[in-house]
């Protein structure tokens, strides 16, 4: 299934007048994928034929004779959405020194554009909503006021024009992108190599689809990402011409030096790639050789299926589905329609607590008090061991521990690692802490820390820090990436980047939940009584909601989780509104249920 751009509803404002007074008549041309010209749509249908993805087939031409300088940038831009991708006619518009160094490291998308303009030595390409993308595909966001303006250098090669000096990127309009690109994500190990984390990328829907992933593996996860993740791929291979795909089997052939593996190596290089190529749905188990050796288990094996790896699941091995909450004072668990309470000391005492978390084993259970100044933990389950007859203090009120005290807690969350996290709200704005068996500390984020914050998420791989910052004109929400050591504990925070959230969202956030590993359901205030329910990416990519944004009344919280198949549920007035679900009867909940969410 596609996966590509959510379009647009509300266009952009375009960043410079001169290009917002003409693009609204002058050039939906430029935008959409003309029919005749230097690109040609054709139908593919012969066996053997280029795989396309679905999307329609697309030739490229190359120059013709006399082109003015605007017409030669022009057939460049059009013969880069050559499609499947190749670039051999692109760089035949290009000087025969720009041909051999030109090496597209990203890509531009934009939304509208007005025709090529200039005169012999330069032409300029004026875009409008534009995107970046890096090397890999992974999101770059939009380009700045400055960068809007493409600037293309051409000289006289044989008394034609051709490009001498262009930008270091591929540029196609966001439509030809939607159709062909899939969000998909790259997976590499954390620093202790227990679990996998999904770094969104986009890439081609075509035949080189299992190449790309690979190659996308190879490039690693770059140095802004040390310490929050590694690679068990040594730098220096590369894709051997191409990733076959054959009755289901991707044979992988890399070239270049690599150390032998250990065991271990083995286990979590296979884990990564099977997590990786297990996205493209013709690809059932891969073989790996390096060199020309094949890469073995410790057992022998030379073919390893996609579904390897299970135990360095992104969202917890065999982690908790269920949702947890608060019912007259007492933790109860559940489905929406059957929450009772948990048999641990939590469901038969009240304490007085506001918000509640379950960690992702099951195993241990956070609380914050109702006044906010206290975390407890206390075991989620105890059999029902501690029980007293009326009047008795419970036994196991013993097993109640004290671990933070401050002076507004918001709800906590917790890691694969154990980890529990929490944000204290003081006088003197948030304090982010971390808790943990044997280590715990505080920790400074940038962007975060000493901010007025009104919501906290953290990944379930540990890897990323997801809060939401109130500011006197508008909310903002941010995601930092949490630096892990060897051990477990955390090395830093770096600093918080703000997500854009598109689709008219409101300046106010009501809650944030997880909709996937990769993307964030954000709750946003529309008016006293209404609410709309947008989704992002992590990486400030825009996201869908099964391509679905949602206006619900009364709705105040949302219960998610990054868990495939987990719903996504908006707690409303009248019940809870399944966000999945192509119709929303709400599900009745009980007057009540305080708190609701799931593990994690």
């Amino acid at each position: 299934m596609r996966s590509g751009l959510r379009s647009r509803r509300v266009a952009r404002t375009l960043r410079t007048g001169a290009v917002a007074g003409v693009l609204a008549t002058a050039l939906a041309g430029c935008v959409s994928l003309p029919v005749s010209g230097p690109v040609i749509e054709v139908e593919r249908q012969s066996a053997g034929e280029a795989d396309t993805g679905g999307a329609a087939a697309i030739d490229a031409r190359p120059p013709q004779d006399g082109q003015s300088p605007p017409e030669v940038v022009k057939g460049f831009l059009d013969a880069m959405q050559a499609w499947p991708t190749e670039l051999a006619t692109a760089k035949e518009f290009l000087s025969s020194e720009a041909r051999t160094t030109w090496n597209p490291q990203g890509t531009i998308l934009y939304e509208d554009a007005l025709p090529p303009a200039g005169g012999a030595g330069r032409v300029e390409l004026r875009v409008g909503g534009a995107d970046r993308l890096d090397a890999r595909g992974a999101w770059l966001g939009a380009l700045s006021a400055e960068e809007d303006s493409l600037a293309f250098r051409l000289v006289l090669e044989d008394g034609e024009y051709r490009i001498a000096d262009l930008p270091p990127a591929l540029v196609v309009p966001t439509t030809w992108f939607e159709q062909r690109y899939r969000q998909v994500a790259l997976y590499f190990p954390d620093p202790t190599g227990t679990v996998l984390v999904p770094e969104p990328v986009f890439v081609g829907d075509d035949s080189t689809f299992a190449s790309t992933l690979v190659s996308g593996l190879l490039r690693g996860p770059g140095p802004s990402l040390r310490g929050v993740v590694s690679s068990q791929l040594p730098s220096g291979l590369r894709v051997d011409l191409s990733v076959p795909v054959t009755d289901g089997t991707a044979a992988i052939s890399l070239t270049g030096e690599a150390s032998a593996f250990t065991p271990a190596d083995t286990e979590l290089l296979v884990s990564q790639l099977a997590w990786t190529l297990r996205q493209d749905p013709d690809v059932d188990a891969f073989t790996l050789d390096i060199d020309g050796r094949p890469v073995r288990t410790a057992q022998g094996a030379t073919r390893f299926s996609v579904q390897a790896g299970d135990r360095l699941d992104p969202v917890g091995f065999q982690s908790d589905s269920l949702l947890y909450g608060l019912r007259d004072g007492l933790l109860v668990a559940g489905t929406p329609g059957s929450l009772e309470p948990v048999d641990g000391v939590l469901g038969r005492v009240p304490l007085g607590l506001r918000s509640v978390s379950v960690d992702l084993a099951s195993d241990q259970v956070a609380a914050v008090s109702e006044d906010g100044t206290t975390a407890y933990l206390a075991p989620l389950s105890d059999g029902g061991a501690g029980a007293t007859e009326e009047g008795g203090e419970d036994p196991g009120l013993a097993d109640v521990a004290t671990v933070v005290t401050g002076t507004d807690l918001l709800p906590p969350a917790w890691d694969v690692h154990d980890r529990l996290w929490l944000v204290d709200r003081t006088p003197l704005g948030a304090v982010v802490q971390w808790y943990g068996e044997e280590r715990s500390g505080v920790v400074e984020v940038p962007g975060v820390s000493g901010q007025q914050v009104t919501e906290l998420l953290v990944s379930r791989d540990g890897s990323r820090l997801v809060v939401v910052v109130r500011g006197p004109r508008g909310d903002s929400l941010r995601v930092a990436r949490i630096r892990t050591d060897a051990e477990g504990g955390v090395a830093g925070v770096t600093r918080a980047r703000a997500v854009a959230i598109e689709d008219g969202a409101s300046r106010r956030i009501r809650d944030v939940a997880w909709n996937s590993t990769t993307t964030l359901a954000v709750l946003n205030r529309l008016t006293d009584v209404s609410a709309k329910v947008v989704t992002v990416g992590v990486d400030g990519s825009p996201g869908g909601l099964d391509g679905i944004t949602t206006t619900l009344s009364g709705a105040t919280a949302l219960a998610g989780s990054p868990a495939p198949g987990a719903r996504v549920y908006a707690v409303t007035d009248s019940g809870l509104a399944d966000l999945n679900a192509t119709v929303r009867a709400p599900r009745v909940l009980d007057e009540d249920v305080s708190y609701l969410d799931y593990a994690g």
